[in-house]
């Protein structure tokens, strides 16, 4: 059982076809920051061997889910894991391509600890996961060497790791990034800064959060196009029919395209 359909697609990929994986966010058109559990999500979480959430308050459903059940279920927190911590840390992990490895490693160490049995499966998984990251990486590579230190501008940090990992300038005022991702509405002060970063051009590409829109998101996202500046559509969780894999390179590689007009 996972928080995401993210950490859902790779567990699957590492415990292999004969796992059965449920994830509770897996709508790729809901705004996660919205979602609220239902009693068929406890009873999928009073049943589960293995529960993966991420931490850093992302999914808090999870903890409550685990409090109202009898689980038993061994327990990832993706943020533990990678000792990610603070009410500042940004708890999109799963876009941290350099943590990849570990995250594959922890996940296959959580399968391993409730079925010691298949170890070894769990093991070989975590290998092929981890070699299949090879074109995402070389994607990323690439975007770094031909764009490193170009300024965007996310309308939340979604793709903060991401931007980090390419070697992009994120110049979006964190005032405003955090206040969208709270769900609240920015300081006057904090949204025109985001306009005059559109408007002036002084970026090359808006990140768009394509799954928490709100009016004033939508008003960054119009002042971008008058402004003749590409939006790269980002979203939280995995699109219907995509690995993580695929979902990743789509969203690195519409990147790479924006930033070479």
């Amino acid at each position: 059982m996972a928080s995401t359909n993210v950490y859902g697609d790779i567990a699957r990929q590492i415990a292999g076809p004969s796992a059965h994986v449920t994830s509770i966010l897996s709508d790729p058109n809901a705004d996660p920051h919205l979602f609220e559990a239902r009693t068929s999500n406890g009873l999928a979480v009073a049943r589960a061997k293995v529960v993966i959430a991420n931490g850093l308050g992302y999914d808090a459903f999870m903890q409550k889910l685990e409090q109202s059940t009898a689980t038993h279920a061994v327990r990832l927190t993706v943020a533990d894991a990678l000792d990610v911590h603070g009410a500042e840390a940004n708890p999109h992990l799963w876009y941290d391509l350099p943590a990849l490895g570990k995250i594959g490693s922890a996940i296959a160490g959580a399968l391993s600890r409730a079925d010691p049995r298949h170890a070894g499966r769990y093991a070989a998984g975590r290998e092929r996961f981890d070699a299949s990251l090879a074109p995402l990486r070389r994607a990323v590579a690439a975007l770094r060497a031909a764009h490193r230190g170009e300024a965007v501008a996310s309308t939340e940090p979604v793709p903060d790791y991401l931007v980090a990992a390419a070697g992009l300038r994120e110049l979006a005022p964190s005032a405003f990034t955090r206040a969208v991702a709270d769900g609240t509405e920015p300081a006057p002060g904090a949204l025109a800064g985001m306009l005059r970063l559109v408007r002036e051009r002084r970026i090359r590409v808006l990140l768009y959060n394509t799954q928490a829109v709100s009016p004033i998101t939508k008003r960054v996202r119009a002042a971008a196009r008058a402004a003749h500046v590409p939006v790269v559509g980002v979203t939280e969780t995995l699109p219907s029919g995509e690995t993580y894999q695929s979902w990743q390179l789509r969203q690195v590689r519409a990147l790479a395209a924006a930033l070479g007009r």
